[in-house]
């Protein structure tokens, strides 16, 4: 097993905060005009891909519900689900995402809680203590989700709800360089994938950049089969394609899932 020693946490961290710094489209923060709007009640946040995740998987009023928005930096949705009035707490493994919150909420006057942590340990929070959990599209960058969904049953109070994104598993069978420059889908790994296992250090650096996050493929059973076995009901399932890669007119990138911890 190449590079089994590279600390994923530590090494994601680092890639996360550059991304704040070279302005990733997911660390671009919402507008004060996007925050008044949500005050108002009009408002729509991104669970996977760029389509709003849909209204009715959140509870129609948002008001002193307790949300978990996990590996959710960026100044995106956890200040509009504060802005519609949730006491929000933020938990991201990276200090400038987090920072991208703490950027919304100064701004605009937003009551937000901000923690550093990795996703798949929530020691930080009692049993018990959300509503509702919003997990984007990140698990791609543990190498074990189905302790990540453990923790989010553990916090969940009874009658809960975990709404996830995360990648379609197939979407790591294609050559990185083939898909990006020239729109081909060539099949050159098998699943799972890991970066770290698929390629050297130097290879990494060479085919993504040095500082380039770590990600790992998921199969659909630790994905959902995952959230089954923490004890979650599986209750919503949507899909959408990968807003900029040639793959997604082929395929959903893209799935996500609403479940429920029985009350």
């Amino acid at each position: 097993m190449r590079n089994a020693g590279v600390d994923p946490v530590a090494h994601n961290r680092a890639a996360w905060d550059t991304y704040v710094q070279e302005g990733n489209e997911w660390s671009t923060p919402v507008s004060a005009e996007e925050v008044g709007r949500a005050r108002a009640g009009d408002w729509s946040i991104v669970l996977v891909g760029h389509e709003p995740v849909d209204r009715s998987w959140l509870p129609a009023d948002l008001t002193g519900k307790d949300v978990l928005c996990l590996a959710s930096g960026g100044g995106q949705q956890a200040p509009i689900l504060a802005a519609a009035g949730a006491r929000v707490t933020t938990f991201d493994n990276s200090p400038g995402q987090l920072g991208q919150d703490r950027l919304v909420a100064e701004r605009d006057g937003l009551e937000l809680r901000t923690v550093l942590g990795d996703m798949s340990d929530l020691s930080a929070f009692g049993d018990a203590t959300f509503d509702v959990v919003f997990h984007p599209v990140s698990n791609l960058f543990v190498p074990d989700v189905t302790v990540v969904w453990r923790e989010c049953f553990r916090v969940l109070r009874p009658g809960g709800t975990l709404l996830a994104g995360f990648l379609n598993p197939d979407t790591y069978l294609f050559d990185h360089e083939a898909l990006d420059e020239r729109g081909e889908l060539i099949v050159v790994h098998k699943l799972p994938y890991s970066d770290v296992t698929c390629y050297s250090a130097e290879e990494r650096a060479a085919k993504f950049g040095a500082d380039a996050a770590l990600e790992y493929s998921h199969s659909l059973t630790d994905q959902i089969g995952g959230q089954l076995a923490a004890g979650f009901a599986v209750t919503g399932f949507a899909e959408a394609p990968h807003q900029s890669n040639a793959s997604a007119a082929y395929f959903s990138n893209y799935f996500a899932t609403l479940a429920v911890k029985p009350g």
